[in-house]
C-alpha cells in the first residue's frame, strides 16, 4: 500500500537540536558550537543521527582516556584533533542508476540510493512524449432517468469520434459501463415493486438501479460500439448525488475485464448530470467498511456496493495514477463548480462544461481534453506508508522551449520534447528501533504507462571499518566499567598501568584508573585525555578571549589552526590579500606582509599597505626590484612564481613591448648589473596592476664604446677645423669698423705685388651738431700704409 504523498516548497523540519551544555570551556564551546557535539551522544548511532555532517572517530587511541562523546563532531574537527579519515564513520550518500532498464518515454525506471538521517540528495527523472499513442476510451454514463435524453446522444458519436481522432491518435479503442446508485435504501426505494422497476410509476420499464456495471469492453469495432449504446435503458434512485466515484474507481482497476491496453494512453470518461456521493455517505445506509480499492466485478457488475463505502478522493486518486488513467469529466452546468472542486483533487483530469450532450460537443470535448491533457505533464510522488513521515521530497520540473512550467508540471509540451523532473529527497529520522530499512518511491508521470522506482537504504547504524568496533560506551575496551555522570567518576579497585614514568599519582591526578586504563576527568576548563591523563585541549594561548582564537582546536598545548589561518593563536591569515595595495604589490613593493598587516622594509615609506613616501622612487623605479628578480630567474614562467612577494600578481614576458604602448601604459628601462637595458611596461586597469618585460636585452661590447668615444671626439674636432677655417675666410673678405659703420672697398691681389695693401686707406668722418644746425663739420682722416703683421695703434 502506498499513499499519495505531497511535497511542499517549504523548508522542511529543522535536524535536531543539540543539547546545551552549562560550564563548559572555550573549547568545548567551539566544539557546542558544532551541532554534532554534546555530552550526552555516547555511541556511534546517536552521533549519526544527529545530522548528516556529523562523524564518529572510531581510532583505538583517539584521546585516548576522554569521554566517548568526545569522538563525536565535524570530520575536519577530529581531524585537527588526531582522528585519522579512515577512522570517521560519517554520513554516505550513494546513488545508482541501473542502465539496464530500456524505456521509451520514462527514464531512468530503477535508481538505488542511500541516506542518513538529516541527508538529502536529488535525482532527475526525464519524460518523453512520444509522437502518436493508441488510446483507450472509456465511457462511464449515468443512467439515472433524467440522462435518458443525454444517452440518445451517444449513438452517433462511436463513429465520428474514431474519423476524428485519427488526426491524433494511431489506434482507438472504446469501451462503456454505466453506473446509478448503491442498491439500499435510502438511495433506492426497496419497494417490491420498484427494485427490479424504479420506473413503474411511470408506466415505463426501467432497469434496477447498480453500483456499476460493465457492458462493453475495450474495442476498436465501431459498430459494436454504436449496437450496445442503442441497447441501454435507463434506471432511477431516490437521492440528487449519484455514485459516480464507486463506479470511476472500478473501471479503473478491473483492468482485466475492462481491457485496458498496457502500451495505450488510457480516458475515463464520466457523464453525468448531478454531483456524485463521497466517502462516509454510505453511513446513512448502515455500511461502515471503507472502501478497499480492490476490484469486485462478478458477471461485469459490483458486488461490493452494498458492502463497503464510497471510495474517498485521495483513494481514488491513487488508483487512477496507479492505472495510469487520465479522467475526463462531461457535466452539465449546473454542477460545474461541484467538479470543478472536485478535478484539483485529481492529477491527470479534465473537466468539460456542456449545455447539452449531443454528438459533436462529445466529439470535441474528448478531442479538446486529449491534446490538453498530452500537452501537459506532471509527475506524481508516493512513498511507502510506514515511512511517509520520515521523508520529504520536492520536486521541479525543467520544461523544454516553448512549454511553461507550473507547480510541479510543464504545459504546452509538444511531442517529441522531453521534460526533466528534479526530485530532490531528504530523510528526517530513522525508525523508532533505529535499524536500517529499505523504502520504496514511486515517481509516476501522470497517464504514462512507465514509471520510476527509487528504492532507499536508509543507513541508521553504524558499520566502524573492518573490525565492526566503534570504541562507544557500549563497548569496554579491557574489562567491564562505564561511566558517570556528571563528574564520569568510577569506583574500582585495579589501578595498575595507570601511572606515568616518575610518577606517584595515577593518571597524573585528573583521572580514575579502571580496567588497566585511565579514565580521564571532564573539569570545567575542557577535556583531559591521555594514556595517563598527561594532555588536555586548554593549555594553548588565547587571543580575543577565545581558545586558539576560535580559529583552530588546542592539542597537546599547541593550536592546530584552520586552513586559513597561523600562528601560536590563529591569529595570522594565511592569505597574504590584506597586504594587497591598490597597484597590485604587496605592501607597494616596499614592505613585507606579517601576520595580515604590512611591515615596511625601510623607514621612510608610511601608511597601511607602504603607499605613503614622497622620498621614495619613481613608478618605474618602484618596479626595478621585480624586473631585477624576474632577471635572476631567467624570464621563464616555471620560475616566475618565486618573484611574487615582490612583483605584482601579473607579470607577462614579450618579445617587444613598445609596441603596445598606449595612454594607459607607462613605458620603462632597467639597467642590469651587466649593463644591459631591458625594456618593460606597466599599466593598472580594473584595480589589477600588468608589468611586460622584454625578454630582448639591448646590451653593447666594450670595444664598440671605446669606438664609439674616438669617432664622436674625431667628429668634434674636424667640425671645430671646418668653423676657424670658415671664421678666417670671412675676416679676409669683410673689414670691421669700431664705430659700427663699414665700407667695403675692392681688393684685388695680383701675382706680383702680394706682400703689401694701397699706401693709404682714406675715409671721410662727418661730425652733425645741433648748433650751428645750417653749418655742418666735417673730418678727413689719412690712414698710412702699414706692412702686414704690424698692431693697430690708436
Amino acid at each position: 500500500m502506498t499513499s499519495w504523498f505531497r511535497t511542499y516548497g517549504s523548508v522542511p523540519l529543522c535536524l535536531l537540536l543539540c543539547c546545551v551544555v552549562v560550564a563548559v570551556n572555550s573549547e568545548s564551546s567551539s566544539a557546542g558550537d558544532s551541532v554534532c557535539w554534546s555530552p550526552s551522544v555516547t555511541s556511534c548511532a546517536e552521533c549519526i543521527r544527529r545530522g548528516p555532517q556529523c562523524a564518529w572517530c572510531f581510532q583505538e587511541d583517539f584521546l585516548d582516556g576522554a569521554v566517548t562523546s568526545q569522538r563525536c563532531d565535524l570530520p575536519v574537527k577530529l581531524f585537527r584533533r588526531g582522528c585519522e579519515w579512515e577512522f570517521m564513520e560519517q554520513s554516505e550518500i550513494t546513488v545508482e542508476v541501473d542502465a539496464t532498464v530500456s524505456s521509451t518515454q520514462v527514464s531512468p525506471q530503477d535508481i538505488s540510493i542511500t541516506l542518513r538521517p538529516g541527508s538529502e540528495t536529488s535525482v532527475v527523472v526525464a519524460v518523453k512524449q512520444l509522437e502518436r499513442y493508441p488510446v483507450d476510451l472509456y465511457y462511464l454514463v449515468d443512467v439515472s432517468a433524467s440522462m435518458q435524453e443525454n444517452l440518445d446522444h451517444l449513438k452517433t458519436v462511436g463513429v465520428a469520434l474514431s474519423l476524428r481522432m485519427t488526426e491524433h491518435s494511431s489506434d482507438l479503442w472504446l469501451g462503456f459501463g454505466s453506473f446509478v446508485d448503491k442498491p439500499v435504501s435510502p438511495y433506492i426505494n426497496v419497494h417490491p415493486s420498484k427494485i427490479n422497476n424504479p420506473c413503474s410509476d411511470y408506466e415505463i420499464r426501467c432497469r434496477p438501479a447498480h453500483g456499476f456495471h460493465h457492458v462493453l469492453s475495450m474495442t476498436g469495432n465501431m459498430s459494436e460500439f454504436t449496437r450496445v449504446i442503442k441497447r441501454q435503458r435507463i434506471s432511477g434512485n431516490m437521492d440528487t448525488p449519484e455514485g459516480g466515484l464507486d463506479a470511476m474507481l472500478q473501471a479503473a482497476v478491473c483492468q482485466r475485464s475492462v481491457g485496458w491496453r498496457p502500451e495505450a494512453k488510457r480516458l475515463l470518461l464520466l457523464m453525468t448530470d448531478q454531483p456524485s456521493h463521497l466517502a462516509l455517505d454510505s453511513r446513512l445506509a448502515g455500511i461502515v467498511t471503507p472502501h478497499d480499492g480492490l476490484c469486485h466485478l462478478e458477471n461485469n457488475v459490483y458486488t461490493g456496493s452494498t458492502r463497503m463505502d464510497h471510495p474517498s478522493v485521495g483513494q481514488l486518486s491513487d488508483k487512477l495514477l496507479e492505472n495510469h488513467i487520465y479522467s475526463i469529466f462531461a457535466v452539465e452546468k449546473q454542477q460545474y463548480q461541484w467538479y470543478k472542486e472536485l478535478v484539483r483533487f485529481l492529477p491527470g483530469s479534465y473537466l468539460g462544461k456542456l449545455g447539452l450532450f449531443q454528438a459533436p460537443n462529445l466529439i470535441e470535448l474528448v478531442v479538446d481534453a486529449y491534446k490538453r491533457l498530452l500537452s501537459e505533464v506532471s509527475v506524481s510522488v508516493s512513498v511507502e506508508d510506514k515511512a511517509v513521515s520520515r521523508y520529504w521530497v520536492s520536486v521541479s520540473p525543467l520544461c523544454p522551449n516553448g512549454s511553461t512550467a507550473k507547480d510541479q508540471s510543464c504545459s504546452g509540451v509538444q511531442p517529441g520534447q522531453m521534460v526533466y523532473f528534479n526530485i530532490t529527497i531528504r530523510m528526517h529520522s530513522c525508525p523508532e528501533d533505529a535499524e536500517d530499512e529499505d523504502v520504496t518511491v514511486l515517481v509516476r508521470p501522470v497517464g504514462y504507462n512507465e514509471s520510476t522506482v527509487i528504492r532507499i537504504h536508509s543507513k541508521c547504524g553504524c558499520s566502524c571499518g573492518p573490525t565492526r568496533r566503534c570504541n562507544d560506551a557500549s563497548q569496554c575496551r579491557g574489562s567491564s566499567y562505564q561511566e558517570q555522570r556528571p563528574d564520569h567518576r568510577l569506583i574500582m579497585d585495579s589501578n595498575w598501568n595507570c601511572k606515568a614514568d616518575g610518577s606517584d599519582v595515577d593518571c597524573s591526578g585528573r583521572g580514575v584508573c579502571g580496567c588497566g586504563r585511565c579514565l580521564c576527568e571532564q573539569t570545567r576548563l575542557g577535556t583531559v585525555y591521555g594514556k595517563y591523563c598527561e594532555i588536555d585541549d586548554f593549555s594553548c594561548s588565547y587571543e580575543g578571549g577565545l581558545l586558539c582564537g576560535g580559529r583552530g582546536v588546542c592539542v597537546s598545548g599547541e593550536c592546530v589552526c584552520e586552513d586559513d589561518w597561523t600562528g601560536d593563536s590563529c591569529g595570522c591569515p594565511v592569505s597574504k590579500a590584506t597586504c594587497q595595495s591598490a597597484n597590485g604589490l604587496l605592501c607597494s613593493g616596499r614592505g613585507r606582509c606579517v601576520c595580515g598587516m604590512c611591515v615596511c622594509d625601510d623607514p621612510w615609506p608610511s601608511g597601511d599597505f607602504c603607499e605613503r613616501c614622497p622620498a621614495c622612487q619613481s613608478t618605474c623605479q618602484s618596479y626595478w626590484k621585480c624586473v631585477d628578480c624576474h632577471l635572476s630567474h631567467g624570464l621563464t614562467q616555471k620560475e616566475a612564481g618565486h618573484c611574487n612577494n615582490t612583483c605584482a600578481p601579473q607579470v607577462g614576458y614579450m618579445d617587444v613591448v613598445s609596441g603596445q604602448a598606449g595612454e594607459m601604459w607607462i613605458q620603462c628601462m632597467y639597467i642590469s648589473n651587466d649593463s644591459c637595458r631591458y625594456r618593460f611596461q606597466t599599466s593598472s586597469q580594473s584595480g589589477q596592476t600588468q608589468l611586460h618585460i622584454s625578454t630582448r636585452p639591448e646590451c653593447a661590447s666594450n670595444s664598440r664604446l671605446v669606438g664609439t668615444f674616438l669617432s664622436v671626439c674625431a667628429l668634434t674636432v674636424l667640425c671645430g677645423l671646418v668653423v676657424v677655417a670658415v671664421s678666417r675666410l670671412l675676416l679676409q673678405k669683410r673689414g670691421l669698423s669700431p664705430g659700427g659703420a663699414t665700407q667695403d672697398r675692392p681688393y684685388h691681389c695680383t701675382g706680383k705685388d702680394l706682400s703689401f695693401i694701397p699706401t693709404t686707406n682714406e675715409k671721410t668722418v662727418t661730425y652733425r651738431r645741433d648748433r650751428p644746425p645750417d653749418r655742418p663739420m666735417e673730418m678727413h682722416i689719412q690712414v698710412p700704409k702699414m706692412p702686414l703683421g704690424d698692431p693697430w695703434q690708436c
